[in-house]
């Protein structure tokens, strides 16, 4: 290891450990090759030197690559969002299977969540954003992403690890009634009528006596079908249950339900900003939403994104350097190498999150 000046840092050089701030967050990752960027966030920091990868260390991994021997390319490369499409894929048959009865193929669901969470470590929330021309093919992204975030969110809050697939099911799993709802009514981008909202809140219970059957299922996946609408202050449906009655799944995949719901692009809506909806879920932790697993979901959702392009409200445009632990959703950007503060600037607001 080598510990060098941040005077004398150089672009190109590795950094061997994270860089944190005097108040002990992290500012850079390890591993990260020091642009010049960063040496302008270094500077902001006032952080006076950090480790970097020797010499001898880079010769090392370099010969060690060499060494290696090149496999041949024989098969598709297999990636994140070729795993998730065939995920998206996988559901649209799904939905063909639930109206005609059928049973659903639960070993292969199982099999393809695997395949995606092998490269879980590819997917962001705050900058993942599928494309799709339809509000079904909505539906079903949204079922996915819901999946894969109460994965994650899940093993954030300390389920066991026996847990981890089945609320992954259960995420990806509660919104099966909807395909027995009339599709005039699940697709309509105006307002729904009384009526119409009284149906549509039945696919709770649908949903429920589909899954009901499946011994493969724990009982968890089955009530996230039936409470995820349902809120810890009892405002929810279809039984208006408090916190006290709701299955710990159920409460895992309404976050990760209404943070897609609001962040997916829709036909007839734009997305919201992934920060708005982080401080709207925040705001709702008082009362609706598990606050603990609310806590700890933002502060990983933001922990992910230092380095991330951003508009603001203001329409300047600039890069995530470092959110406060007490502020996750709030964090400081650096534009034309000065630093915004979120957490004073309280009237400014990120808008949009920018696609590298």
């Amino acid at each position: 290891m080598v510990f060098v000046k941040v005077d004398q840092l150089k672009p190109g050089e590795k950094l061997l450990d994270d860089v944190l701030t005097p108040l002990g967050n992290t500012l850079l990752l390890k591993d990260k090759v020091i642009t010049e960027r960063d040496l302008d966030i270094l500077a902001a920091f006032m952080v006076q030197k950090v480790e970097i990868v020797g010499t001898a260390e880079q010769k090392a991994k370099k010969d060690d690559d060499h060494a290696k021997p090149i496999a041949k390319q024989e098969q598709p490369v297999v990636t994140f969002n070729s795993e998730y499409e065939k995920m998206v894929e996988m559901l649209r048959q799904l939905s063909h299977l639930v109206l005609a009865s059928q049973p659903l193929p639960l070993m292969d669901i199982r099999k393809q969540l695997g395949n995606i969470f092998n490269h879980i470590g590819e997917y962001n929330l705050i900058t993942f954003a599928p494309s799709f021309q339809s509000n079904q093919d909505y539906l079903f992204h949204k079922s996915v992403v819901t999946s894969l975030t109460s994965y994650l969110l899940a093993q954030w809050v300390g389920l066991p690890q026996k847990d981890w697939m089945q609320v992954a099911l259960a995420g990806l799993l509660m919104d099966v009634g909807n395909f027995k709802i009339d599709p005039v009514i699940l697709n309509k981008p105006d307002k729904l009528s009384e009526e119409e909202l009284q149906l549509m809140k039945r696919h709770t219970y649908y949903g429920y006596q589909i899954l009901r059957p499946i011994t493969a299922l724990n009982e968890g996946v089955k009530l996230a079908a039936l409470q995820h609408h349902e809120r810890v202050d009892g405002s929810g449906y279809p039984s208006h249950l408090d916190g006290n009655s709701l299955h710990p799944y159920s409460k895992i995949v309404a976050i990760a339900d209404i943070y897609h719901a609001m962040t997916l692009n829709k036909v007839y809506r734009k997305p919201i900003s992934p920060y708005l909806v982080l401080e709207q879920i925040q705001s709702d932790a008082f009362g609706k939403l598990e606050p603990m697993y609310v806590r700890i979901f933002i502060e990983k959702v933001a922990n992910f994104n230092t380095g991330t392009k951003v508009k603001l409200s203001d329409g300047r445009i600039g890069e995530i350097v470092f959110f406060e632990r007490d502020h996750p959703t709030r964090p400081w950007i650096s534009i034309h190498n000065t630093i915004v503060n979120l957490t004073v600037e309280r009237s400014l607001h990120i808008i949009e999150v920018i696609q590298s």
